[in-house]
């Protein structure tokens, strides 16, 4: 496993690449889910990129970038044995060296939901995505269920730029209660650990009044809320049930749909999602 930090060493290490390349961008800090897309690309492709980078332009000015855990050496560690070819962490300012200002922005799929709770973050996103996918030059790259709008609103940038590559969405991963797991769940404290669950049985009770006949999209939501807010820890930031491709809000669940809900417990935040249909 070659690790490498600056884009000349990258480019030189892909062209040595041949066959097919599944890329897996992380921020890092890496726990189950993660390992479980290196496991899924090494499956799928021939070889393996892996990224490593805390994207500053995703953070807002009130969010936790200082505090975002790192820790390369752990992640080299666990990506190790998985037979990945290649890791590349590059630096903040050699992704955005001074004068930086070309940026790529998917407009109304990231208006609502996560969107309109971090102004700014998709454009983050999607800027830094559509550079990773430049350098390595992938043939698939792999995201988990777990962040369900950024996996759209991928897969809409990848389309409408031609990007010559496959989007696989995987599964999230969850803890053995039903938490999807999360780098940021080491933020939380004993008591709010026990509490996030309230994520999942949201989503769990809102599937089973769905997979019991109800179809009014304002009742599935009104489920969830109703469990999330009897959660003295949980304070809820929004749940959603809207169309799965277009994200936008239903008023009648149909076709595929997609269960969504951002949660604090404390300081920290959570967001899980189920697929209906």
């Amino acid at each position: 496993m070659k690790t490498v930090t600056t884009l000349s060493d990258l480019r030189a290490a892909r062209l040595s690449l041949k066959g097919t390349v599944g890329l897996v961008p992380t921020m890092g800090y890496l726990h189950e889910g993660h390992l479980s897309l290196i496991q899924r690309a090494k499956e799928e492709c021939k070889h393996v990129i892996v990224t490593i980078f805390v994207n500053p332009t995703q953070f807002g000015p009130n969010e936790d970038l200082s505090k975002y855990p790192r820790d390369l050496e752990r992640d080299l560690n666990l990506i190790r044995p998985l037979g990945v070819d290649l890791v590349w962490n590059p630096s903040a300012e050699g992704m955005y060296p001074s004068g930086y200002q070309t940026w790529v922005e998917v407009e109304a799929m990231t208006r609502p939901l996560e969107g309109a709770m971090r102004p700014g973050h998709f454009k983050g996103v999607t800027t830094v995505v559509a550079k990773l996918f430049n350098a390595t030059q992938p043939d698939r790259a792999y995201f988990g269920q777990k962040d369900a709008q950024q996996a759209a609103v991928i897969r809409k940038m990848t389309q409408d730029l031609n990007f010559p590559l496959e989007i696989v969405v995987c599964a999230t991963v969850r803890e053995a209660d039903g938490l999807a797991m999360s780098s940021r769940n080491k933020y939380l404290n004993e008591d709010e650990r026990k509490a996030a669950t309230v994520l999942f049985r949201a989503l769990s009770a809102a599937k089973e009044l769905y997979e019991a006949g109800e179809m009014d999209a304002e009742k599935v939501r009104g489920k969830m809320k109703e469990v999330v807010t009897s959660e003295p820890l949980a304070q809820m930031q929004y749940v959603s049930c809207a169309d799965y491709d277009t994200l936008e809000e239903l008023d009648v669940v149909k076709g595929k749909a997609l269960l969504s809900m951002a949660v604090f417990l404390g300081k920290t935040r959570l967001i899980d999602n189920f697929a209906l249909g």
